[in-house]
């Protein structure tokens, strides 16, 4: 019978110095190991070719629902630079190779991944903000990004494209909404393990070179002329907008049952044929109001307005019905849910330009509202709850505009605190 020795001596001579993979199931073997490391690791030489340095390496696709390698040639640098320089860019380049940090999906182009995004992101988003998403992926990432693999999207490739902005007519805002759906499109590539990091991240804007413009919104003298221009019951749309500073979907979504003599509920909202939640978790609050509001609401109950309808007359009843879940603002001929732009492009806005007042829109409304309470001397922390923001920075820098009146009341005490008046 063999001994331990003659056993470990017997083993290389046969050819089995390497355990078999069946030996510890679930396990590679060390030669698949091996294998996969040969695969991995890459360590080309860069190499010479007219004038420029260019270096060649494997890249893992995914073609037709298949993982496969192919050939790329990257190009390093210009063929004056030393040898040494270019190794250190190749070995830059090489980096996220070797470790491992591009993935297989990585090799999806930008417009196939956008068809996944399409399919499970876009669905949860408000119908305006899928919307406005959509406009924003057609007309300006797909004519850039389309045919461009993620992997290929690094941070220095989409600073470049948001940099070349600078020059460009678009608005800051716009711009601001193209990083952020190209954010929100990439991020879920990580999610989904395309990538392994959102490039957006980090991501400057070229500056705003027309600065900061104040809102505008409409003054207490001009509103209850602009009420009186508005028909019915839009008038009071307006009306409740101002003084509660509801958004437009939260009021369509309004109900009577959330209507109260001092407060009113934000618990749901409406916007172009989509039901949900309010905007953010601070939105979904109670809110005072003013008795007002109240009073003007009741009034709808018992008002009657014509319209016409071809060559006749129609009278419809504003409140079909005020049931706790029947909505406050009810469309005149079917009852249902109102949409938000006819009645800004029926009736208030031609209201407003009687008035020379061209930027009132929905969201001048709810301005109106912040600046109003503070005219009225609300504390920031009341304005920020009223306005059922997260942060009290959104309502003292975005919504409460500059009131001249009470800058120039301050202004106007400066003198008394020196003698050295002008006579």
């Amino acid at each position: 019978m063999p001994d331990l020795d003659q056993i470990a001596t017997a083993a290389p001579q046969q050819g089995r110095g390497i355990l078999l993979a069946e030996a510890y199931p679930g396990e590679p073997s060390r030669g698949a190991f091996e294998s996969m490391a040969r695969r991995r690791f890459q360590d080309p030489k860069p190499k010479r070719l007219g004038r420029w340095w260019y270096l060649l390496i494997w890249q893992d696709v995914l073609e037709k629902g298949r993982n496969g390698r192919k050939r790329k040639r990257v190009k390093l640098a210009p063929a004056t630079m030393p040898e040494r320089e270019v190794r250190k860019i190749a070995a830059e380049i090489l980096r996220p190779v070797n470790q491992g940090l591009l993935t297989v999906g990585s090799g999806v182009k930008f417009g196939e991944y956008f068809e996944v995004y399409q399919e499970t992101r876009l669905p949860l988003m408000a119908k305006s903000t899928r919307d406005r998403s959509l406009n924003v992926v057609k007309n300006h990432l797909m004519p850039v990004f389309e045919n461009m693999a993620l992997r290929d999207m690094t941070p220095l490739t989409i600073q470049r494209y948001f940099s070349g902005m600078a020059k460009s007519e678009l608005a800051y805002e716009s711009k601001d909404k193209i990083r952020d759906v190209l954010s929100s499109i990439m991020g879920s590539a990580v999610g989904y393990g395309y990538l392994v990091k959102n490039p957006v991240e980090g991501i400057r804007l070229p500056p705003d070179n027309k600065g900061r413009r104040c809102k505008p919104y409409i003054s207490p003298q001009h509103f209850d002329a602009l009420v009186e221009l508005i028909a019915e019951p839009y008038a009071t749309m307006v009306y409740v907008a101002v003084f509660t500073g509801l958004r437009i979907s939260e009021l369509i979504g309004l109900r009577w049952k959330n209507v109260h003599e001092d407060s009113v509920r934000i618990e749901e909202r409406y916007c172009r044929g989509d039901w949900g939640a309010p905007k953010s978790q601070a939105s979904n609050a109670t809110i005072a109001v003013n008795k007002a509001v109240w009073q003007r609401l009741q009034q709808l109950k018992d008002l009657t307005v014509q319209v016409r309808a071809g060559t006749g007359v129609r009278s419809y009843a504003v409140v079909k019905s005020d049931g706790p879940d029947d909505l406050v603002f009810q469309s005149l001929v079917k009852g249902g849910p109102m949409r938000d732009n006819n009645i800004l492009v029926r009736h208030i806005k031609p209201a407003a330009r009687n008035l020379g007042l061209d930027f009132v829109n929905w969201q001048c409304l709810r301005t109106s509202h912040a600046t109003w309470l503070k005219l009225a001397g609300a504390d920031v922390k009341d304005a920020q709850a009223q306005m059922r923001h997260s942060r009290a920075s959104t309502t003292l820098d975005i919504y409460q505009q500059f009131v001249p009146e009470s800058q120039r009341k301050v202004v106007d005490r400066l003198s008394d605190l020196t003698t050295a008046v002008v006579n």
